[in-house]
């Protein structure tokens, strides 16, 4: 093929193009995904460290909430955005680890879609109960044995739905299921007392356990958690459970060159700030800074280990 004195002028321009995008990166607002309902233990991380990233950034980072099917609408709407690093998207246990398994025909795959920011936080669940309902958690597990199939827990993402499961298989326990569209929803059936359990995000939890809605039952970590010391583990009365739930950051793949870097050093500066640290801890989050080559291998060993967990309690793929 012929190639024509104007258009050799115009390769080294096409060539520079991505760097030099990279190297202006961010030239406007971020928009940031959250595929799970404002409110939810996801929603209420990533609203506390929108502006220190703006502050980080530059620019703007803009929260926009997309829930619906346990986090798949939001993420592919992420996916299919512009690859120019101003679309990131929250991937968690739900979105980036257990859909993966859970949901055939998922739409975009959470290692190889995405260029990977880095790991932002963990954090426990908490176990609640109504305040007419169970008083322990071993109080919980013996009305469920007493009454095999009766008693009801709420979820709404995968990781809520598959910490009840863990614990009913490791207690030798059967309790019913029921779905909600996102956490909240899910916590207010089980303080209006038509729920008996459920699984819900220390913060949220902790909120309606001090207003006296819900009866605290236990924590997920292995250990008693800091903020919380009075309220025993869970694996406390149900020996060898223990489980907590994490989120990362990542853009469209591929980010212009210089993206990924630019991203992860502005979410690194942010997480090893004492202030925000503090204000994440009152919330019950352990901020968790790193690389970004640890971002995107951890989410595959996630993938294998959430796999081998839904497999082993038997959770259904949709």
């Amino acid at each position: 093929m012929r190639m024509t004195r104007r258009g050799a002028l115009a390769l080294p321009c096409t060539l520079l193009a991505a760097p030099a995008l990279g190297q202006s990166w961010p030239d406007r607002p971020i928009r940031m995904v959250i595929a799970f309902p404002a409110g939810s233990v996801t929603d209420t991380l990533f609203r506390n460290l929108a502006e220190p990233l703006s502050h980080a950034l530059g620019q703007t980072v803009v929260i926009e909430n997309r829930p619906g099917g346990n986090g798949v609408v939001g993420t592919i709407s992420a996916r299919t955005a512009a690859a120019d690093g101003n679309t990131w998207v929250v991937l968690s246990v739900t979105n980036g680890a257990l859909n993966p398994y859970t949901v055939r025909n998922l739409g975009y795959d959470p290692v190889n879609d995405f260029t990977h920011i880095g790991q932002v936080a963990e954090a426990p669940y908490l176990l609640v109960a109504p305040m007419n309902g169970a008083t322990s958690t071993a109080d919980l597990i013996a009305r469920a044995r007493a009454r095999p199939g009766q008693l009801t827990f709420s979820h709404g993402n995968s990781s809520a739905l598959i910490a009840s499961a863990q614990m009913n298989r490791t207690a030798g326990v059967t309790m019913t299921a029921v779905p909600y569209r996102g956490g909240p929803e899910a916590l207010t059936d089980v303080m209006a007392g038509r729920i008996d359990s459920t699984f819900t995000d220390f913060a949220n939890g902790m909120a309606q356990v001090r207003e006296g809605r819900v009866r605290a039952l236990g924590v997920t970590t292995a250990q008693p958690f800091p903020l919380a010391p009075e309220i025993p583990p869970v694996g406390a009365a149900v020996p060898g459970f223990s489980l907590t739930v994490w989120f990362g950051l990542a853009t469209v793949s591929p980010a212009p060159a210089g993206v990924q870097a630019k991203a992860n050093a502005a979410l690194n500066r942010v997480l090893a700030d004492p202030e925000v640290g503090a204000r994440l801890g009152r919330l019950g989050y352990t901020p968790t800074p790193g690389t970004t080559e640890h971002a995107k291998t951890f989410l595959a060993s996630e993938i294998a280990r959430y796999a081998e967990l839904a497999a082993a309690v038997g959770l259904e793929r949709q």
